[in-house]
């Protein structure tokens, strides 16, 4: 599928990314100043029209972030400083959360008010003319002192639903004090998607005579924010706010990779991002991930390590003939690549697929055998979906195209207490490496990074190229729990060079044997790979 093309007739959609804010109202979601200015450059270079900054009250980092911010160089987003409405009882200019904004330089302050009779008298506690009075006094006062001003309707659709002519006026109050968008909240995500389209259609025709837009803003409570958020913009919405990822507070928001993804590649009639590509997308949802220090979604849609694998035998089969038999579209348009998997559900065309370098594609019987292989020891827990590398050796011993380089003859691993009652871990390798016995110690923390020291200081004089790599992620499971401390244990080692990444995988009922299984095929598909011989 190709990329759309742009045309006079497309309607453009401003996406408005909040990750900085609502985003970090997330569960486990925290972000550095440093974190958050990283971020917002990298929402600045794909595109994104304005990028939230956070509360400047709320705490010293967030209105230190709009200190900072000003002396970066933004190509194309503008920032927002977000805010409620004045405190009843006080004058605007008065207000400490109105002087906030202020203070903050923000050229868009973004405010959010009650649009819910029953959050007005019940939650915030003022008549519901005094609601509509800070409504107006908030926008009034900030357009007054030069700022662009979006309204954010909380519980709009609660609210209208409610109360539809208490609803219409919070909404109209804003426009006529000054607010060049009203941003229409599905606060509780609990909307459906046709309720979302019609009372957005309801709200753009109320504020159209006005010269307002409206924009979308949705939770995922029901795991319906994306879809929410696109049947709104079917529905005239000219805004879509959201998180990278969909990170946020409860179920989260509506994720912004999937929204931007939805509309710029499948949905016509609309243009994103000033009509740039989409083909950062993957590389921005990881960034975002790492930099939170959160765990990525692998079935994340278009994004996600699993969004374009395919495991199945009839699938694989099918794909090697026509991508789009089981691809939605091309995975390189959003960033992401093609991944051919290998397991017990696979056929031949899996292993067709995966050993294409190897030219054995035209063996059957060779292809029979590896496939065997993989079943029975699968069967016995171990699993080459991210053990890519091992999977490759397993080839090639099967073809006859490995050699060893090295020959394990013995390791140990024992722990000690230093001085100070700290545990030491050393391990010891004693290797056969062309004829020639080594034998090597080394200190590490745990066993497995000793194990992983002394065997490369035994094999670095031989192989100094070894000298590059390093064990990235370690993984450990148990595959067979209900043998208690005799279950089998799958090690899954992710290392890498200054080119490539790979996995290795080893499974025994000893965790240090599984480790050490793991690690001699990470140096020895690295020794491969290079062509050593």
């Amino acid at each position: 599928m190709r990329a759309k093309v742009e045309t006079q007739d497309m309607r453009t959609i401003q996406i408005y990314d909040t990750t900085l804010r609502d985003g970090t109202q997330g569960e486990g979601v925290s972000l550095s100043l440093e974190d958050k200015l990283q971020i917002a450059a990298r929402l600045d270079e794909i595109g994104i029209d304005f990028i939230e900054g956070g509360y400047p009250l709320s705490n010293p980092k967030d209105a230190e972030f709009f200190q900072r911010v000003r002396a970066m160089k933004f190509k194309t987003a503008k920032v927002c400083a977000f805010g409620m409405t004045r405190r009843k009882g006080v004058i605007a200019a008065d207000d400490p959360g109105m002087k906030a904004l202020v203070e903050s330089h923000a050229p868009i302050c973004t405010i959010v008010g009650k649009t819910s009779d029953f959050h007005v008298t019940e939650v915030l506690r003022v008549t519901l003319e005094e609601n509509l009075a800070m409504i107006h006094d908030s926008i009034a006062y900030l357009v007054s002192q030069g700022r662009e001003v979006f309204y954010d309707a909380e519980h709009f659709f609660d609210g209208s639903a409610a109360n539809s002519d208490y609803a219409l006026k919070t909404i109209t109050t804003a426009a006529k004090a000054g607010a060049k968008m009203v941003i229409l909240c599905d606060t509780n995500g609990g909307t459906m998607p046709e309720q979302i389209a019609e009372r957005t259609r309801w709200a753009r025709e109320a504020l159209e005579p006005l010269g307002v837009q409206v924009g979308i803003h949705c939770h995922n409570d029901c795991e319906l924010a994306v879809a929410n958020s696109l049947s709104a913009v079917d529905a005239g919405a000219a805004q879509v706010q959201g998180t990278i990822n969909g990170v946020g507070e409860r179920c989260g928001n509506a994720d912004l990779i999937s929204v931007m993804a939805n509309l710029g590649l499948k949905k016509k009639g609309y243009s994103i991002l000033g009509g740039r590509g989409l083909t950062h997308l993957t590389e921005l949802s990881r960034f975002v991930y790492e930099t939170a220090n959160l765990n990525m979604r692998s079935g994340q849609p278009f994004v996600g390590q699993s969004a374009f694998a395919h495991k199945g035998g009839m699938h694989v089969h099918a794909i090697t003939r026509a991508t789009s038999s089981y691809e939605h579209l091309d995975p390189e348009l959003v960033g992401n690549e093609r991944r051919i998997l290998v397991s017990e559900l696979s056929g031949r065309s899996n292993i067709a697929a995966l050993t294409a370098k190897h030219n054995v594609s035209d063996d059957r019987e060779l292809m029979d055998r590896i496939l065997k292989q993989v079943v029975d020891l699968e069967a016995s827990g171990w699993q080459f979906e991210a053990a890519g590398a091992s999977f490759d050796l397993l080839v090639r011993r099967a073809t006859g195209n490995f050699n060893s380089h090295f020959d394990r003859l013995k390791y140990h691993v024992g722990v000690s207490a230093a001085n100070q009652g700290e545990p030491v871990t050393e391990a010891s390798v004693k290797l056969n490496i062309r004829g020639q016995e080594r034998y090597e110690v080394a200190e590490g923390d745990g066993p497995v990074n000793a194990l992983d020291a002394a065997l490369r200081k035994a094999l670095a004089v031989e192989y100094p190229t070894l000298r590059d790599v390093q064990l990235i992620d370690y993984k450990v499971r148990v595959v067979n729990g209900q043998q208690g401390t005799a279950a089998r244990i799958r090690v899954i080692i992710e290392s890498a060079d200054q080119h490539d990444v790979w996995g290795t995988v080893g499974v025994s009922e000893n965790i240090i044997e599984a480790s050490w299984l793991a690690l001699v095929d990470a140096i020895e598909y690295k020794l491969c790979k290079d062509g050593v011989a």
